[in-house]
């Protein structure tokens, strides 16, 4: 569903469609269509990060792959549609459409060379993408290890994989959202690779506003199927700090685990074999579990096929999950056992976390993005008097009150990236004022309400006239009748 604020952008797009040439006339058309499409999220990170295990999570079915092949070294859309559907898409605007394997996933081979590839756009009947679309990247490769011809395969200063092209670069800087994806922990190349992806993605202006972070294959960092949360908490908590001006929070997960259980992977046979390993004494299945060359070779009254398929599906960790469940409980059923599986992998909170961070300022943010690519048509028109009409225009809608929420995302962006520097504590209160409207998560005061909120615009108004200097003084001002807005609501919102 539009949004107000994307729906008069999207107006205002029809109404100046044809004052534009035609190829300007095409991108004015091209972003009122967007307006009406779910918001676009990518996700990025380094190669073998997991971040097609991550889209196959979200999306709650496992249809993108996860091994190296073509269709990994290409950008991927996935997007709702009426019927499932693959299409390669040519950097001549070429369709090819190629059926879904035999396992419902994007063929592993796509019938045309990656040099000559775009995107591979994916429709799916698939509810979870009927309000968000989802973009999978190539992998971005260590810039300590690019070769010496670099400049010649990279895109935009960005260390993508090998034979990514201009096109496929444009199709990820569409998104208006980003989730990076990590493991271990955050490197110096890994920053500087998400440095270079913010560049690519035509400035995409990357900030906690619209961007998530994934430390994935948390499971990894326990070894075997110890619990990895005692640790991974820590590390994605000490990782948001260090990335805190990028993304709005590091959200742990164990990416196997969320793919299997949230695209519902897991057979009744698959339970009944672990159901079995349970059985076994517990020094005899910690041994089992301790490496997966032990898991595979040692005597056991599982068939090794049946082993490896539990591999594949849960790793060590997911299999030691399982087996102490179902050792406490042998009844439980493969729903249930499923269940507890996906509360393990960390998915809940992902989803949680995206919703807070993307669902309800979807309209905002797709909406400011809209703004910024039509001022940037209207800088670039030869007209003066189209220029200053689509100018005009575009204050006008700025100025209705419901589009301040745009200049506070705007506001707290500049805040979050340095690009204005604010004391702490104010660039906090503007980051939560500009991405919530409950006062009380705002001004971190539980039961904060319109007086407390009149208090705070008071304050900001302060600072813009006293203290703060010329450019700390336009995003004061911008704070102060965005807390006068939020009041005015509030006091709406009691007289009900």
């Amino acid at each position: 569903m539009t949004g107000p604020l994307s729906q008069r952008l999207a107006t205002l797009c029809h109404d100046i469609v044809t004052d534009f040439d035609s190829d300007a006339g095409g991108q004015v058309r091209q972003i009122g269509n967007r307006l009406h499409e779910p918001l676009r999220v990518a996700i990025a990170g380094r190669l073998k990060a997991g971040k097609s295990t991550l889209v196959n999570a979200l999306i709650g079915r496992r249809v993108a792959p996860t091994a190296a092949g073509e269709c990994t070294r290409v950008v991927t859309r996935f997007r709702y549609g009426p019927a499932d559907r693959v299409d390669v898409v040519t950097r001549d605007d070429q369709r090819r459409s190629l059926p879904l394997d035999d396992d419902g996933m994007v063929p592993a081979r796509l019938g045309v060379p990656a040099a000559r590839i775009a995107y591979v756009d994916v429709t799916l009947t698939n509810d979870r993408l009927r309000t968000l679309t989802v973009v999978d990247t190539p992998g971005l490769s260590s810039t300590d290890t690019a070769s010496s011809d670099r400049a010649a395969r990279v895109v935009g200063d960005a260390p993508f994989d090998d034979d990514i092209d201009a096109d496929s670069s444009r199709e990820v800087a569409a998104a208006e959202a980003v989730i990076y994806v990590f493991t271990q922990a955050v490197r110096a190349d890994d920053v500087r690779a998400l440095d270079a992806f913010h560049d690519a993605s035509a400035r995409l202006a990357t900030s906690p506003i619209n961007a998530l972070a994934v430390l994935a294959k948390i499971d990894t960092l326990a070894g075997g199927a110890a619990d990895p949360w005692p640790v991974a908490v820590p590390l994605a908590r000490q990782q948001a700090g260090l990335l805190h001006r990028t993304v709005g929070d590091v959200v742990p997960l164990v990416g196997l685990l969320a793919e299997t259980a949230g695209a519902g992977r897991l057979t009744g046979a698959d339970r009944d074999a672990l159901a079995t390993l349970a059985t076994l004494p517990p020094d005899q299945v910690d041994l089992l579990l301790t490496s997966v060359d032990l898991f595979r070779s040692l005597p056991a009254p599982v068939p090794a096929e049946r082993r490896e398929r539990l591999l594949g599906r849960l790793d060590l960790y997911g299999i030691g999950f399982a087996c102490a469940h179902l050792a406490a409980d042998p009844r439980l059923s493969t729903g249930e056992l499923e269940r507890r599986l996906l509360s393990a992998s960390g998915l809940p909170r992902l989803q949680s976390t995206l919703e807070q961070s993307f669902g309800w300022r979807a309209d905002a943010i797709k909406a400011g993005w809209a703004l910024t690519r039509l001022e940037r048509l209207a800088g670039h028109t030869a007209d003066p008097h189209l220029r200053t009409r689509v100018r005009d225009a575009l204050e006008d809608v700025l100025r209705d009150p419901a589009y301040h929420r745009l200049r506070l995302l705007d506001a707290a962006q500049r805040a979050a990236t340095g690009t204005v520097r604010l004391p702490a504590d104010r660039e906090t209160e503007l980051i939560r004022l500009a991405t919530s409207d409950d006062p009380g998560f705002i001004l971190d005061r539980p039961g904060a309400g319109e007086k407390e909120l009149i208090a705070a615009a008071g304050r900001w108004r302060a600072y813009a006239v006293d203290g703060a200097g010329p450019a700390q003084a336009r995003i004061a001002h911008i704070a102060h009748r965005g807390f006068q807005l939020l009041a005015q609501e509030v006091r709406g919102r009691c007289a009900i």
